[in-house]
């Protein structure tokens, strides 16, 4: 099996999803990867303004037979020489029409070719029909819940594209020990003092006054509640990027207040840190899922209100939706069931939901032997854009990947193990003393250059 990802969070997704998906018996809640037991795994970092650096990876936790940084023409030359069984695609939207061109192009002519997936990160709270329909063509599109297959099918059957590629699933880094505190609030599930952590997001929201905001009510929480440990949970160090690009990092905001001494900024793999946690706090983020899927405690902010840009719509109905105020008074959220269920995360499922989160990639794995297995080989990719039905959107994004229209790579295209020219030395160099400095005004100058 091959994974092709662009950031740190896309390579846990691939990686962890390949191996769920590896042809096998059911899984249980831990993935293959802990023994290495499943097929090989050869892992492809797309370089880009997201590869993950070596701590990124090694916090990932997920290891691989092989793992090399590629440019997309490096990758596609790989597919042409390398045999895979499946290869799953962990990237951006445009990314993924890319690679779908690519491959398409460099298979031609094959006999047999491996089956391509792709999929989403985590919640999907915007761009809906651009992101599914970027990432049509690939022979399975995992959804991660009940709720998100039935929102693929209906985009796709809407623009009278085939839908039979959506294959509900779930998120595959959910596991862990069930919360023990879950029906008495005194029982603790480890040592040590009641524990709240605030999980961040790079882009959300997206403001100092907003961050700072947060912030503060962060601190004044650890002060009104000194018998607590209060942790800012933080996804990457200072000029460190992750699949969203974090102008404001909070490490720089937090260096002007006063935290208390039983407040604590922590890094780490997401599930050790719900391993102390007592309760769950975010904005939107996907650790809300995990921490759901565990029984843990979990509100959703609605200090900034609820909307469509900060992603927290999308868990109306979840019953964990609070305030800062609400939480400082002792709120404890009690999710609902059939919200829970409907997204992939319950535990032991309902009617609603899978029969039980072992068994939630079973379709999956039956539909790759399939096709796996189909007489003939598999016919060749056909993606929903082509340069018939979108000449003014699809020739762009195969340039960005320096592929042309019939997603043959162009001549010149950049190879990793070159370095980059004296333009792209200065675009870097200058993004990473930005970010490390905090200088906020040059960033978007920063990301248009970084498109040359």
């Amino acid at each position: 099996m091959a994974v092709l990802a662009d950031s740190d969070t896309r390579w846990k997704w691939g990686a962890l999803t390949a191996d769920r998906i590896a042809p096998g018996p059911s899984m249980e809640t831990a993935p293959r990867d802990d023994a290495r037991g499943g097929p090989a795994l050869s892992g492809f970092l797309l370089r880009g303004r997201a590869t993950p650096t070596p701590r990124q990876l090694e916090e990932v936790g997920v290891r691989a037979d092989s793992l090399r940084e590629v440019t997309a023409a490096e990758f596609l030359r790989a597919m042409a020489e390398e045999e895979y069984d499946v290869v799953v695609i962990a990237l951006v939207g445009g990314g993924v029409q890319a690679m779908l061109h690519g491959l398409k192009r460099v298979w031609e002519g094959r006999d047999k070719r491996p089956v391509v997936v792709t999929g989403y990160v985590g919640v999907v709270y915007e761009k809906l029909a651009d992101g599914l329909l970027l990432r049509h063509g690939a022979d399975l599109v995992l959804a991660n819940s009940r709720q998100d297959a039935e929102r693929f099918r209906a985009v796709y059957e809407g623009v009278g594209a085939d839908a039979s590629s959506v294959t509900e699933v779930a998120l595959p880094f959910l596991g862990g020990a069930p919360y023990a505190g879950e029906h008495d609030p005194s029982a603790k599930q480890g040592h040590g003092p009641y524990t709240v952590a605030f999980a961040v997001q790079p882009s959300v929201p997206d403001n100092r006054r907003d961050r700072t905001y947060l912030l503060e009510r962060l601190v004044r929480h650890a002060k009104l509640h000194p018998e607590r440990e209060v942790l800012l949970k933080l996804r990457s160090r200072p000029g460190e990027h992750t699949t969203h690009i974090e102008e404001l990092p909070y490490q720089k905001l937090v260096q002007r207040l006063a935290p208390p001494a039983n407040f604590r900024m922590v890094y780490g793999h997401m599930g050790e840190v719900l391993d102390r946690t007592d309760l769950l706090v975010t904005v939107s983020s996907t650790a809300a899922l995990e921490a759901l899927h565990r029984r843990i405690p979990t509100v959703i902010l609605t200090d900034l209100g609820i909307r469509e840009v900060l992603g927290n719509h999308h868990f109306v109905g979840s019953g964990c939706l609070a305030s800062w105020d609400q939480l400082d008074a002792g709120h404890r959220p009690t999710p609902d069931e059939e919200w829970v269920a409907r997204q992939g995360v319950a535990a032991g499922g309902t009617a609603q939901g899978p029969a039980s989160y072992a068994h939630a990639f079973d379709a999956a794995r039956e539909r790759i032997a399939k096709l796996l297995d189909r007489p003939g080989g598999l016919p060749p990719l056909t993606p929903y854009y082509t340069p018939a039905t979108a000449p003014g959107y699809l020739p762009g994004i195969l340039a960005r990947h320096h592929l042309g229209p019939d997603g043959s790579v162009l001549p010149g295209a950049p190879a990793a193990d070159k370095e980059p020219g004296p333009v792209r030395q200065i675009v870097r160099r200058a993004a990473r003393g930005a970010y490390r400095h905090g200088v906020q005004r040059v960033a978007p100058v920063i990301r248009r250059m970084g498109e040359l």
